[in-house]
């Protein structure tokens, strides 16, 4: 497939075995695939780590998709990416190789944006301080993520994600969607808190443990 954007900048750390099972670590809006990359060091030994850099230049770094408002993606503008990005994995990560997804913020709602439009593609996706891609093209029905691995983290007093987008993707996750779903609540904002990374740690390391 032709694409309109650059191709993609890939961070990597961990195994460089082509076939051990591939973390993709995707960033929030403005940042880039450095600002996540350092996450490899505290999940578990063993993966193959791949930060991806977003496609669309914004504010000094990068940004996934198009907003008609914050965590609301434009659908046309979600579906590109979420194209570009297919393009990419499946250069590096052939059918059958496993995949997770890990997105902080923008990137945990392109990560549900991935998972929510290819279920079957992905062992598990990591939805963190942000909120699936409602209104955007993408099938939120029931039963969609029915067997997917799902881990989902909030701080309580995060500013930055409306709260009725996290309480949706709270709800949606550990209800209707059907995924196997893991949960943490910090009393915290908008960031990583070391607790949830090492729970994350845990929730990767039970995904890869058999691949």
């Amino acid at each position: 497939m032709t694409s309109r954007f650059a191709t993609a900048e890939v961070a990597w750390a961990g195994s460089a075995d082509p076939a051990a099972p591939l973390v993709v670590l995707l960033h929030g809006r403005g940042a880039d695939e450095h600002s996540i990359l350092m996450m490899a060091d505290h999940l578990p030994d063993g993966p193959a780590y791949a930060a991806v850099r977003a496609p669309i230049a914004e504010g000094g770094g990068y940004a996934w998709f198009a907003n008609r408002g914050i965590g609301r993606p434009v659908a046309e503008s979600l579906a590109d990416t979420m194209a570009w990005f297919r393009d990419w994995l499946d250069e590096v990560a052939p059918q059958g190789r496993t995949v997770v997804l890990v997105g902080f913020s923008g990137g945990a709602a392109f990560a549900g944006g991935l998972v929510l439009a290819d279920p079957e593609r992905f062992r598990g996706a990591a939805i963190l301080y942000g909120t699936l891609p409602f209104d955007a093209g993408v099938p939120v029905t029931p039963g969609r993520l029915q067997g997917v691995s799902a881990f989902v983290a909030q701080g309580d007093q995060d500013a930055v994600i409306p709260r009725e987008l996290l309480d949706r993707t709270w709800d949606y996750v550990t209800g209707d969607s059907g995924a196997l779903a893991r949960t943490r609540r910090d009393p915290g904002g908008h960031g990583i808190t070391p607790e949830t990374a090492a729970e994350l740690s845990d929730w990767v390391g039970s995904l890869v443990a058999d691949a």
